[in-house]
């Protein structure tokens, strides 16, 4: 028997409870999120084999039922029906809080429309849990979940981030985080630093802080890169555009092709961001200090 389990004969209040689970290490698990999941009505799971082997481990009987992107619809309409009949219903996702780049916003919307009751149950996350360990800004910052997986949308993403002190977090699949820093790299430069925590609460928790071409170097010496990753830095202020207009467009997108081995489109772009421009006004200033000098 767990502590918990016979403290507290408060009875569940009907509504939707939305219940953090631990994202790698079962100890942070709250003692009120073992309470709802014992005393609910139903357990609506993003994997119900994966949430039954944390029920199974804490001895919670409660009868589970699938709730994932594929049947995120007419799953939503079951759950608010028996909502409407009083029911007491948790969501879970595989690990951590439902709804942060999980299942749960849209049963979330569609309860409250139905005037139910939903009730937070916190706990474990691991965009917070990255950002408070990283040594980065935690005052302002911005979760924006996985980055595109096509390279060219992610860069796209990336360059329209905004500057200043704000931190950025994103989630990132270990088959991809390499591409991803390729990308950091080409769009703000090689001494942009990053933070890398990977794995976060489990046995092997790791994390990377330094510039993001020493990272992409250690990473791709690495013969695998395992476990989920959190990817967080913050972006300098843009430099005054008066002063950068000084400069010949032309000559700075020629000294980041040499300097930083990219192309001439990535360093295009990064001179327009930098001068506060969009990237078809700096072209046609490219074309038309390239046709002076010709």
């Amino acid at each position: 028997m767990f502590a918990d389990q016979d403290k507290d004969d408060r009875p569940l209040a009907p509504g939707l409870y939305l219940v953090a689970t631990p994202i790698g290490n079962l100890e942070d698990i709250t003692l009120r999120a073992l309470r709802v999941l014992r005393r609910a009505d139903r357990i609506a799971c993003e994997d119900t084999r994966q949430t039954q082997k944390l029920l199974n481990h804490f001895e919670i009987r409660t009868p589970t039922v699938s709730y994932h992107m594929h049947n995120e619809g007419t799953r939503t309409e079951e759950l608010v029906a028996e909502l409407k009949q009083g029911a007491r219903i948790a969501v879970v996702s595989d690990a951590g809080t439902p709804g942060i780049a999980d299942p749960g916003g849209q049963v979330v919307t569609a309860t409250l429309a139905a005037g139910i009751d939903v009730f937070p149950v916190p706990g474990a996350n691991a965009a917070v849990s990255g950002l408070i360990a990283s040594g980065l800004p935690a005052e302002t910052f911005t979760f924006h979940g996985f980055l595109p997986a096509k390279a060219g949308q992610r860069k796209t993403a990336l360059e329209e981030l905004p500057r200043g002190e704000i931190t950025h977090i994103f989630y990132e699949a270990p088959h991809r985080i390499l591409d991803t820093l390729a990308d950091l790299e080409a769009v703000f430069g090689k001494a942009q630093h990053v933070v890398i925590a990977r794995e976060l609460t489990k046995l092997h928790e790791e994390f990377l802080r330094g510039s993001v071409a020493a990272l992409h170097a250690e990473l791709t010496a690495r013969t695998s890169i395992r476990g989920e990753i959190v990817l967080l830095f913050t972006l300098d202020q843009t430099e005054n555009s008066s002063e950068k207009k000084k400069t010949s467009l032309a000559g700075e997108v020629s000294a980041l092709m040499k300097s930083e081995g990219i192309s001439e489109m990535d360093a295009l772009k990064r001179v327009a961001r930098e001068r506060g421009i969009g990237k078809s006004e700096a072209y046609r200033e490219l074309q038309r200090e390239q046709n002076r000098l010709r």
